[in-house]
């Protein structure tokens, strides 16, 4: 099957998966978990094929720990489904209402967007996400794995679309693709595809976007930033920025660069030194940053940069103005936290950030779909328009606007016969 059938079997397959009520959605995601348990040893067997192909090609850390897809994500995703299973139904919703004159009534209802085509990288579990998520909010889907997990990716979909497929959805509202030539069509399908969600680079963001017609909601590069204020807790702020940075190096919500106010950098900087070390994280710093701790120069370029790996940059600021100046210059707009007892300072920060997420006193590795209570998400939205941030349910919704009249015709309102009342119901 190529993918303009493909799309256009999703694209039919969109409409019937609107309609599917609550209970048929979440018997799916049920039978889907089931499958994925039953599955279990094929899953990793072929995820295992996937790693040895991955250090015969020679790729970096980083994306062998995106690559790999063990009994530990299997129940990680598991984990998501069942919340999945557990929310309310997001589509149907009543958003507003407004009595538009007597009889007269309008309701804005929330409904799927449709068709969404995902380009997502290596994570396998990835695709159990936005295949989950497209089906509780009743989207069809077209999805582009990373070349690296073929594998895994194929098992994967199998056990989804076959499960869900089982027990009623509609025949093809999931689709795999797995070449470069497939996405360059996929972006011209503007008749089939609603939305298009590309995961990676800003270079290939900026790519879809340029050569598609279809909108594109970006998730690009995660530069994400932890400040140190002079009114920290430093012990707070070593385990804080630790987490942030070490936790799990290789995702988006990582911090790569720390900003450490003047004032505090002395006595804060070599304690947290000492614990990076044992995680042997490389550190990098500006002028101030090498005056306290023995660390290698820190480029302009360094600023700019996701490592996703043991690598961190440091820069000391002048002070709360400096750190919001250099977020807001060098941010990808992902997530960013400060950590201060100064609920002023606090406000100020997570005001003036222009990020999709601000923290306080807390890891930036929260910026979650899952432990934002969303079930899982597609990924993280830097736009402004439509999505931001964590991108779960919400995001994969829209709406229309629903009128229901007893005869009314505009003509008795043009001739001032009717008047509209506009009385909100909601």
């Amino acid at each position: 099957m190529d993918i303009k059938q493909s799309a256009a079997l999703a694209k039919n397959a969109s409409i019937k998966l609107s309609n599917c009520d609550s209970d048929l959605k979440n018997k799916a995601l049920l039978e889907i978990s089931k499958g994925l348990i039953a599955r279990k040893e094929e899953i990793l067997k072929a995820n295992k094929e996937d790693l040895e192909n991955g250090v015969k090609e020679n790729l970096s850390d980083p994306i062998l720990k995106r690559l790999k897809f063990d009994e530990n994500k299997i129940e990680d995703v598991i984990s998501g489904i069942e919340s999945l299973i557990n929310l309310p139904d997001p589509v149907g919703k009543t958003l507003a209402a407004t009595e538009l004159d007597e009889g007269l009534e309008l309701y804005k209802i929330s409904c799927p967007i449709g068709v969404i085509g995902v380009i997502f990288e290596s994570r396998p579990d990835a695709l159990v996400q936005i295949s989950t998520l497209c089906l509780k909010s009743g989207n069809a889907a077209l999805l582009k794995g990373g070349r690296e997990a073929v594998n895994t990716n194929r098992i994967l979909f199998d056990v989804i679309r076959t499960a869900a497929e089982a027990v009623g959805l509609p025949e093809g509202w999931l689709h795999l693709i797995e070449t470069r030539d497939d996405v360059n069509e996929m972006l011209k399908m503007d008749k089939y595809i609603d939305l298009i969600i590309p995961r990676g680079s800003n270079e290939f963001v900026q790519y879809i976007m340029n050569n598609s017609k279809i909108p594109v909601m970006g998730h690009a590069d995660g530069i994400c930033h932890c400040y140190v204020d002079e009114a920290a807790d430093l012990d707070m702020a070593v385990n804080i920025v630790v987490d942030s940075k070490t936790q799990y190096v290789s995702v988006c919500n990582a911090t790569e660069t720390l900003l450490v106010n003047e004032k505090i950098a002395a006595d804060f900087l070599p304690k947290l030194k000492i614990e990076l070390d044992k995680k042997n994280v490389e550190l990098v710093g500006c002028e101030k940053t090498q005056n306290i701790i023995a660390v290698a120069a820190a480029s302009e370029e360094d600023w700019k940069t996701e490592y996703l790996d043991y690598k961190l940059s440091i820069e000391v600021v002048d002070n709360l103005k400096a750190a919001i100046d250099h977020i807001n210059n060098y941010s990808s707009g992902h997530t960013e936290a400060i950590i201060t007892e100064n609920s002023e300072n606090a406000e100020e920060f997570m005001n003036l950030v222009d990020s999709a997420n601000v923290f306080l006193n807390c890891s930036t590795r929260f910026s979650d779909g899952f432990r934002y209570g969303f079930g899982a998400e597609v990924g993280v939205s830097t736009s402004k328009l439509h999505a931001r941030g964590p991108v779960g349910l919400d995001g994969l919704l829209i709406y229309k606007y629903k009128l229901f009249g007893k005869g009314h015709i505009v003509a008795d309102y043009a001739s001032k016969k009717k008047t509209f009342k506009h009385k909100k119901l909601i």
